[in-house]
């Protein structure tokens, strides 16, 4: 194959894999109504409709207004209201008056992405460089996490309502049915030095999992699956929430001041759990991985039960030896079960898993070029890390070294409890 028949593959395949992820990303407000696509029930989350646009938003500023020649913007105005964190673009709508913004209106949002896609493509059509493959490439993956976020935030948005409105209908056959999970089993690893992060050579990978280096590893054992609801609840009936013997500190002055006393989501309803979901309020399943648990959440229950969470790169090495199975999109919006099958399974696609890891550069981290690349050295401060990946995450957009991150008391990601222990 001829060198001008690869990059012409290369561009098709770009091209295609574009207009998917952009298409994906109007399917998940297909059943949502433009009031639905408006609200913001906290900070931290975001409407829909502003998803939408700030995806697009980075198209236009990032590649279309330096790379496309006689472009013209859109609307000048959506510069400030549809920058997120980039002081480096300028000025920022203040993110949590995001749902104050009627105007402009969903549809012009969707003219928006629709103006952006067609310039987009144009310049697809044209002689690319590796710089301008390079930005579309990173914009597709920015917009993968966005896709994750707007189902989290759609979720959440939707639980402060007292009548559990349901995002997607679930069919009585599609309930998943609750089945005793096997003991958690430790699968012993040795001391090792290995290879952590990537160099993005064969793959895509964020600046933050750059550049790939050694770690000494010492002897460790991993859980071979995520801990239950049924086993969290045990955590919950021996008065977890209200003994602060295993709380960090912050943790404890978290669940007081905020009176916590079970997983977000979770209902106690005339003597039944119940667990609001994607598709309204449903049975606890207690055979299912806790979710939506915050990092003193994880950290007081691996205490509870004399074990840790793991280190950012124990947690590596233990998918490095065994290859998770992304099957992310493949089933409901509700984490998956344990195989029981797997050595080590729920690897990515089921919930985000804590570690004790907090957010800090790789030794020799270099942000990307450009003002793109101020995005993740500015978080690397007072967050914890999260590794794997979630039923959320489009299964093109997981890997083994992906690193992200919240604050430790966060809880409406979807995230769960991977434990560890010291390998004695």
């Amino acid at each position: 194959m001829t060198n001008d028949i690869k990059h012409l593959v290369g561009k098709n395949e770009l091209s295609e894999h574009f207009k998917s992820v952009r298409k994906y990303s109007l399917s998940l407000i297909s059943a949502l109504s433009a009031e639905d696509c408006q609200l913001q029930a906290m900070a931290d989350v975001s409407p829909s409709k502003w998803h939408l646009a700030h995806t697009s938003w980075f198209f236009e500023t990032f590649l279309l207004c330096i790379h496309s020649r006689n472009y013209k913007v859109f609307n000048p105005e959506f510069k400030i209201l549809f920058n997120s964190y980039y002081n480096g673009i300028g000025e920022q709508f203040k993110r949590g008056n995001r749902g104050s913004l009627s105007r402009p209106s969903l549809d012009d949002v969707i003219a928006y992405r629709r103006y952006i896609d067609e310039a987009v493509i144009s310049v697809l059509n044209t002689a690319i460089t590796p710089e301008i493959e390079q930005i579309i490439t990173l914009g597709l993956n920015h917009e993968q996490q966005h896709q994750e976020l707007m189902l989290m935030d759609i979720k959440y948005n939707f639980s402060i309502n007292p009548i559990f409105p349901a995002y997607q209908s679930l069919k009585p056959t599609q309930v998943p049915n609750q089945q005793s999970s096997a003991a958690i089993k430790f699968i012993n690893f040795d001391q090792a030095i290995i290879n952590i992060g990537s160099n993005a050579e064969n793959q895509f990978a964020y600046d933050n999992e750059q550049p790939k280096h050694s770690v000494l590893v010492h002897p460790f054992s991993f859980a071979n699956r995520l801990v239950t609801n049924a086993e969290y609840l045990g955590f919950i009936n021996s008065s977890g929430y209200s003994n602060p013997q295993h709380w960090l500190s912050d943790g404890w002055a978290h669940i007081q001041a905020n009176n916590l006393t079970q997983p977000l989501y979770w209902h106690y309803i005339n003597g039944e759990w119940f667990e609001f979901t994607h598709y309204g309020l449903l049975p606890l399943n207690l055979a299912a991985p806790v979710c939506h648990v915050s990092y003193y959440e994880a950290s007081a229950y691996a205490s509870f039960v004399n074990a840790r969470l793991p280190t950012e790169f124990e947690w590596e090495y233990a998918a490095q030896q065994h290859a998770p199975s992304n099957t992310a999109h493949t089933s409901l919006l509700l984490p998956n079960m344990a195989d029981s099958s797997a050595a080590i399974g729920q690897l990515t696609d089921s919930c985000w898993q804590w570690t004790n890891s907090a957010y800090l550069p790789y030794p020799g981290f270099k942000p990307i070029a450009g003002v793109a690349g101020e995005y993740n050295g500015k978080f690397m401060s007072n967050q914890m890390v999260l590794r794997g990946g979630c039923v959320l995450t489009p299964a093109n957009h997981l890997r083994t070294t992906y690193r992200n991150f919240y604050y430790p008391h966060q809880a409406w990601m979807c995230s769960g409890i991977r434990l560890a222990k010291d390998k004695i």
